[in-house]
């Protein structure tokens, strides 16, 4: 059981690192955008939803096996993860949609 539960704490800890540098690249990509720079902000977008993707397959590992039937204990550090990870996504589709909102404005040599 405490090897199971180190494995549960290591990918815990992947959710909420891959969360983080998920939603640190949306918001550096926002950045971009605000100098009309649109090429790096879409290179930052595709590596922020890399880094989610990453984080979103651990998830769902973590929830296969509960549902296979290997009992997880409920913590806050996973509460945490969650958290992270739910933020982090929606804060990504929030920036992606204003990038798209400054591009409209951009001055048309920007674009």
């Amino acid at each position: 059981m405490s090897t199971e539960m180190n494995n549960n704490e290591m990918d815990i800890f992947e959710i909420i690192s891959h969360s983080g540098n998920a939603r640190g690249l949306a918001f550096e990509a926002l950045s971009a955008a605000e100098e009309f720079n649109f090429k790096k902000a879409e290179e930052l977008i595709k590596q922020c939803e890399e880094e989610m993707i990453t984080a979103h397959k651990t998830q769902t590992k973590l929830i296969q096996a509960e549902l296979n039937g290997a009992a997880s204990e409920k913590t806050l550090l996973m509460i945490h993860a969650q958290d992270h990870l739910m933020t982090a996504m929606s804060e990504q589709k929030l920036i992606e949609h204003m990038i798209r909102i400054v591009k409209k404005l951009a001055p048309k040599n920007e674009k």
